[in-house]
């Protein structure tokens, strides 16, 4: 994912990107900015390194005093917002500028903002009408962290929706790429009210990141998802999806509270029986085949989640396990159906594959059954 997204920095890109400058930066020298944002060593930079280089660059042609350079990055915004007055207004699943400049200016706010809290809020919050910020709140947090969480709290009952999301996805404690916010991860209390205030968002944008930041929360505590799941479930359709999708973790985890929550009991009288591996080595790039008979010998219909694990070869030789859900409906009394399903061995950047024993197991109602052996080996 990160190689792709710093191929974005190309030169069309920087086509585009300095014509905008140049409405604000009367003297800027477009063939100088690319030039020196494509140097010699640009090719050896990784997304994040080019986005941080960009933003050194971009300093070279802004004025030296910090409150002056926001005042000329504003006005290029308000120049976007002249020629697009729709904006904000519309759909609130895109953003007007791309992604690529929200990158680069967050991360000249964060390397020459960080001492200058007033005139970087102020920036943030006109920035992320127009793309994404929660990278650069991370750091803010992190120096100003009663301050920035106050003004989160404040951003949660902003007008627009962008600048609302920001007051959840600025403060995730897992968000990432982001730099880490140890504080929050040990004590997630300040971005309850957030939450609250955010739930019932009309943006569904706003709505998923708040479920987002619940997942985050539920990886080191728990215990806050599931008292504020159960005080939230059952308030509205929008608000149980919020619950569902921010308990997804502990789903896969087979927290039994968060199962009876949903309404998913045990495995009693549900059982499988003729489980079979189709390949029992598996190329890289290619997926693993296998199938069984999920049984519900009950007398009524039950709801099942089902699921399974792939316990994936470590490089020093341990597995690790994935969950991946299958389904999560109700099955027939005393029904019994043959489910089949393929598990993907392409080579993504988001994991690192190992070629040796893998294992797989079928996973219902967070109850896993026998782990089969299976082998990866190189294509």
């Amino acid at each position: 994912m990160a190689e792709a997204f710093k191929n974005f920095y190309n030169v069309q890109f920087f086509d585009k990107f300095t014509k905008e400058l140049k409405l604000v930066i009367n003297d800027l020298d477009e063939r100088k900015f690319v030039s020196l944002s494509m140097d010699n060593e640009w090719e050896n930079r990784e997304y994040k390194q080019r986005i941080a280089h960009i933003a050194t660059v971009l300093k070279k042609f802004l004025p030296t005093d910090y409150k002056d350079a926001i005042a000329k990055i504003l006005e290029l915004l308000d120049h976007v917002e002249k020629e697009q007055p729709h904006i904000g207004v519309i759909d609130d699943t895109k953003f007007t500028l791309t992604l690529e400049y929200g990158a680069i200016l967050d991360s000249y706010i964060e390397q020459y903002g960080l001492d200058d809290y007033e005139n970087s809020v102020k920036a943030i919050e006109r920035i992320t009408q127009f793309t994404s910020c929660e990278f650069v709140t991370h750091p803010f947090i992190v120096r100003y962290p009663d301050k920035m969480m106050k003004q989160m709290l404040i951003w949660s009952k902003h007008e627009h929706w962008g600048v609302r999301r920001l007051a959840s996805e600025g403060c995730r404690p897992r968000l990432p790429w982001a730099m880490a916010l140890p504080d929050l991860k040990k004590d997630p209390m300040p971005i309850i009210p957030i939450l609250e205030n955010l739930k019932n968002d009309p943006a569904k944008s706003v709505r998923l990141s708040v479920a987002n930041n619940l997942n985050d929360i539920a990886k080191d505590n728990p215990e806050i998802v599931i008292e504020l799941a159960k005080k939230w479930h059952g308030e509205s359709k929008e608000v149980d999806w919020i619950v569902k999708h921010g308990c997804r973790t502990l789903l896969k985890q087979g927290n039994p509270e968060v199962m009876e929550l949903f309404g998913l009991g045990g495995v009693k009288n549900i059982s499988i029986e003729s489980f079979q591996i189709s390949t029992h080595q598996v190329k890289v790039g290619d997926s693993l085949e296998f199938c069984f008979n999920l049984l519900n010998n009950n007398d009524k219909k039950v709801k099942i989640r089902l699921e399974y694990g792939i316990y994936y070869q470590k490089a020093n030789g341990t597995l690790t396990k994935k969950v991946c859900k299958i389904s999560e409906k109700e099955y027939t009394a005393n029904s019994a159906i043959r489910i089949n399903r393929k598990h993907s061995f392409k080579v993504v950047t988001t994991r690192k594959l190992h070629p040796g024993l893998h294992q797989v197991a079928v996973i219902i109602n967070g109850t896993e059954f026998e782990k089969y052996d299976f082998e990866l080996v190189e294509s």
